[in-house]
């Protein structure tokens, strides 16, 4: 189905599906009869986000926010950059932070402490991928997807170069591709 480029599907759009169907059933219990702000991270949360907020009963606002300690390259810089801020305040609000991944944890550490500083009433991350073993700081996420290993993934809004987000399974890119030996895989 994939090209080269591509080692080996690691989720099906089928797993995900099942598995949003299950942290949207969850987050509708925790939050049963309270308002709930969800905060996307860009771009990369964008397909999570929008099938999770659709799998959660109840009130739920929405809202975007966009940091990176990435740019342009595939290892984290350590240094998050705020891109775009939230639209509106969060005092007072019941706020989860919807990412595509954690991994150093770098970015939504200094996420959540600045949200924090906002004074919401209750602040907590939903995870679509985590992958633990890439840790810098200390982070633990309160929904999370599925538990992955060290492997560059693409798909279901995960990219490689802003390309690949569009495929329907969470996929394993050939190391070539960001290795930089491209002839070995086209």
């Amino acid at each position: 189905m994939y090209g080269k480029e591509i080692k080996k599907i690691l989720v099906t759009r089928e797993q995900i599906a099942k598995r949003v169907k299950e942290l949207g059933e969850q987050i509708t219990r925790d939050y049963a009869g309270e308002p709930l702000t969800l905060v996307c991270t860009l771009r990369g949360a964008t397909l999570f986000f929008a099938d999770l907020v659709r799998e959660i009963r109840g009130d739920v606002e929405i809202d975007f926010i966009a940091c990176s300690s990435y740019g342009a390259g595939t290892t984290s810089s350590g240094e998050v950059k705020m891109i775009k801020d939230l639209s509106s305040p969060i005092a007072g609000k019941n706020i989860i932070v919807v990412e595509d991944i954690i991994d150093t944890g770098t970015t939504l550490y200094y996420l959540k402490k600045l949200l924090e500083a906002r004074n919401p009433k209750s602040l907590k991350v939903c995870s679509f991928l985590d992958k633990p073993s890439r840790r810098k700081v200390e982070f633990k996420g309160d929904y999370i997807g599925f538990e992955i290993e060290n492997e560059y993934v693409v798909g279901y809004g995960l990219d490689y170069d802003q390309k690949m987000r569009n495929l329907p399974d969470v996929c394993v890119l050939a190391p070539e591709v960001y290795m930089g030996d491209l002839n070995k895989v086209l």
